[in-house]
């Protein structure tokens, strides 16, 4: 399985996490100019733009260790984009991360792990 089969899965299965914990689907792949959101998601009037990194072993890192500072940047310019775009307003709103283990099947919900300065 290469890398982006890899992240697919990882998507897919963060995803059905999420539908499973009572949210709701927004956006898959969202994605323009400045960058893309893994999943967008909604519940209980809050938003949630969340970035999925799949991992087979912590050989190199945790999964969430791979969202750096540059990488959220993207992430929260992106968000902004979508909010104007959407006209969503008085909403919270929450940057999580979800780490999911493929080979023990696992996966590790990271809530606010970073927020707009």
């Amino acid at each position: 399985m290469n890398n982006k089969e890899k992240g697919r899965l990882g998507e897919k299965i963060a995803c059905n996490y999420l539908i499973k914990n009572n949210f709701h689907i927004l956006e898959k792949n969202y994605r323009t100019k400045i960058g893309e959101i893994d999943l967008i998601a909604y519940k209980e009037n809050k938003i949630l733009f969340v970035e999925v990194k799949s991992r087979k072993s912590i050989n190199y890192g945790y999964p969430s260790e791979a969202v750096n500072y540059k990488k959220q940047r993207k992430i929260i310019s992106t968000a902004k984009q979508y909010i104007m775009y959407k006209n969503i307003k008085n909403m919270d709103i929450g940057f999580d991360v979800i780490e999911v283990y493929l080979s023990d099947n696992d996966i590790n919900h990271i809530e606010n792990a970073f927020c707009v300065n």
